[in-house]
Parts: C-alpha cells; structure tokens; sequence
C-alpha cells in the first residue's frame, strides 16, 4: 500500500514507519518538526516538512491508500497548563486531516490513541468498555478523535482503527526516544545508569501491590509497531474499532528499577517520595480483543524493553560525542 504517517519523525512514528517500509509499503512521513527529528525519518520513506493541518495539498492526487495518524501534542502536564494547545493541535488538526482524506479519498486511517482516555479507572485490566473519563485535555483531545472517527466511519464510511496505547517502551536500533523534557520512567532511570542525572524518585511506597509501588503496563514499542500493521489489513469500511495495546499483566516501578539495574550493571539510586496527586494503583490493559480482531499479543518482556533502549541510548551518546 501506499502509506501517510504523520508524526512520522517522531518515536512511535519513526520506528512504524520503518517497519511500514520493511513489509514492502511505499511511505510518505508528514511532520511539521515541532517535536520530532528528521534523521528520525527512514531513507526510504519521502518526507514532507508540514503541519496536519495544512495537509490537503499533499493528499490530493498522491494515490494514499490509508493514513496512520501519529501526529500530537502529548504533554499530560503541559495540556493541563495549557489546553488550548491540545485543542486545536490533536482535534482541530486531526478534523482538518480527515476533512483532508475526504476530499483525496482516502479510505483508512489508524490512529494513536491512549490509555489516558479511561483517567483513573478503579477497574483492572482495564478494557476497552471501561468508562472513559479522562482528567486532563492531552486524554480529552485523544478521546474527541475517537469520537470524531466514529462519527466519520458512520456517515463517509471511513475504515479506522483507533488503538489506545498503555506505556510504551525500547528501541528499534537507532530508532528511540528522545523526548525533550523526558517524562517517561525507563529513558529517566535510564539517564540515572547513564549518569546523565544523579537518582530517581519513586513515588508512592505505600499501594497496594506486590512490592508498594504502583503497577504499570510496559510494551515494546516494535510489538506497539506490529499492531498498527495487523490494524491496517484488518480495518473494514465503514466500521470504527477501538483496541487496547498492553500486556495484560503490567510491572511495577520497582520491578523496572531492578530490570534496569540488572540490564546496565549499574546501581542507579533511588529515593523514595510522596504519591502523586491521580496516580491511581494500576493501569494494566486487557488485550483480548487485539488478539480477537487483530490476532496481535506482545512477544517482548520487559528486559527486552530496557535493553534495547540502553543500546539505543549508548548508541545516540556514541554519535555525539558524549
């Protein structure tokens, strides 16, 4: 097929992109480089500099065959200092896009969506008819796109696929995360091995889980990557599904604090700090449906997370010099 990602320079778009290209797609990245990296873009893939919202332009004519739609603000602190931004980024945006595959023609669309829909669940494994009440505008603006794709699947027949990510972690060679600020715990522990920062802190000790701190759900950023292609052949007209990407069992923060001690050889001091104010005990998903309308379930553990993101994160001090 021939494919558009938006977002593509980004890491979850990247590390799909190449893996589109891998399966023998024809791929076109769109990204405005607000967040991303242009070395980030994969050779082969053609790469045009742009905001989604002034994408028609470049849909029109082109021949795409689906979308895989990356591109997003995705600061939970930031969206909730600054909401207008996730507002007219992610859904203002995101209707210019489809209003934009309407005109072209362009029958699928695959977007990333996130846990951050479902805000605070007191439900474990979270599935994907778990209420949805977010609690900031980065998973309101998220959850307003589904709502939009919905709606667009039932009245222009729109194959979509909104799959709503849990956490995402590891590398694909020299394709990682490289987030400015960093906000997610593996690359912060990550940069404490690397003695980029001196410790990590630990918030909450005192959950009720295994170890006291709180129990997340961990995935591969190449299984997360593996289910948008199984999304994209299984996509159907006019039917909007929703699917949750995660393991099914989930870590614990000192779980992966020991992994990464484990992977690097390092110490990596830790202190321990006050629960966050929202952080609730466990965010674990269910993944059966994946498995039922995709057949998708992950294939990489949590050392294989942390060891290719340590490889990644080397790999990038190599190439600068650090």
């Amino acid at each position: 097929m021939k494919l558009l990602v938006t977002g593509g320079a980004g890491y979850i778009g990247s590390v799909v992109t190449s893996q589109l290209l891998d399966a023998g797609h024809r791929v076109t990245v769109l990204d405005d480089l607000s967040t991303g990296h242009r070395d980030a873009v994969p050779a082969d893939a053609e790469f045009v500099e742009a905001r989604i919202h002034d994408c028609l332009p470049h849909l029109e004519g082109a021949g795409f065959d689906g979308v895989l739609h990356f591109a997003a603000k995705s600061l939970v602190s930031e969206s909730v200092s600054a909401p207008e931004l996730y507002w007219e980024n992610n859904v203002v945006g995101t209707n210019r896009l489809l209003e934009a595959m309407r005109r072209a023609g362009i029958p699928r669309i695959i977007f990333s969506s996130t846990a951050a829909t479902y805000g605070e669940p007191a439900q474990s494994p979270i599935t994907e008819d778990t209420p949805t009440l977010p609690v900031n505008a980065y998973g309101a603006s998220k959850l307003a796109v589904d709502h939009m794709l919905d709606s667009y699947s039932r009245a222009h027949g729109l194959a979509a696929t909104s799959l709503r990510y849990f956490n995402v972690g590891g590398a694909r060679g020299h394709l990682g995360e490289r987030h400015t600020p960093e906000t997610h715990l593996i690359p912060n522990l990550l940069r404490v091995a690397a003695g980029v920062t001196e410790s990590c802190s630990i918030f909450g000790t005192d959950y009720d889980t295994a170890d006291g701190t709180a129990l997340r759900d961990y995935l591969h950023v190449v299984d997360l990557g593996r289910a948008h292609l199984l999304a994209l052949e299984a996509s159907e007209p006019g039917t909007h599904r929703v699917i949750n990407l995660g393991t099914g069992t989930g870590y614990t923060v000192r779980q992966v604090l020991e992994a990464c001690r484990e992977v690097t050889g390092r110490g990596i001091p830790a202190v321990d700090e006050p629960r966050r104010p929202g952080d609730p005990t466990s965010l674990v998903a269910s993944n059966a449906r994946a498995q039922e309308l995709i057949g998708w379930s992950p294939q990489l553990g949590l050392t294989e997370i942390v060891a290719d993101a340590w490889d990644f994160m080397r790999g990038a001090e190599r190439a600068t010099g650090a």
